[in-house]
């Protein structure tokens, strides 16, 4: 395959991070994929995280019977000890909300747009770890490129499966599968 120009993007992925948002949260509910989102704004991102993309799923793998007792306290642990595993407190970032590979469209130029957007305020960290999640092409590259405009904090690759726990929950809601497990054991890595 050619090699993509991921290092534009970059940039331009921490411009739009670094627009910023009003709050963690958004003025109106969206959706990821097919599945609700909660936007109603929270003031600092671990309660963000935990009571509206940790919360909702979690509750709906129970309802179905997908999620145990035993499961769904790994992530009441972790919802109780986001503030201590969150990294240093950040304002709100514009984030695009669904950013996997299939959500960046690269035109005959090299340029990548985004689509699908889940947009809302949120921590910048999520975005990255999103493209992550689902084998973005030039990753490191990428990564490079956005510090060079705006540093991330210390530690931020050890948090980067913090940032997965939500879009594995959602992808356990419309699709099963082994994604229940991973959101899990990406949880147990910061439940404690």
């Amino acid at each position: 395959p050619p090699r993509v120009p991921v290092e534009r993007l970059g940039r331009e992925l921490a411009a739009l991070h670094s627009a910023g948002a009003p709050a963690f949260g958004r003025d109106r509910d969206g959706w990821i994929g097919a599945a609700p989102l909660d936007n109603r704004p929270c003031v600092a991102w671990p309660e963000f995280y935990a009571e509206r993309r940790i919360g909702p799923y979690v509750r709906v793998l129970r309802e179905r019977g997908d999620l145990s007792a035993e499961q769904a306290a790994v992530f009441t642990r972790l919802a109780a000890r986001l503030g201590s595993v969150a990294g240093p407190p950040e304002p709100p970032a514009r984030l695009h909300g669904d950013l996997w590979s299939g959500n960046v469209l690269w035109d005959p130029d090299g340029r990548g747009w985004l689509v699908d957007p889940a947009a809302h305020g949120g921590h910048r960290e999520t975005d990255l770890a999103m493209l992550g999640l689902f084998g973005a092409p030039g990753l490191p590259r990428l990564l490079r490129a956005y510090q060079e405009v705006t540093p991330l904090a210390p530690g931020w690759e050890d948090r980067r499966e913090l940032h997965q726990v939500h879009p594995l929950l959602v992808h356990a809601v419309l699709f099963g599968g082994s994604y229940l497990g991973s959101a899990l054991d990406a949880a147990r890595r910061y439940a404690g």
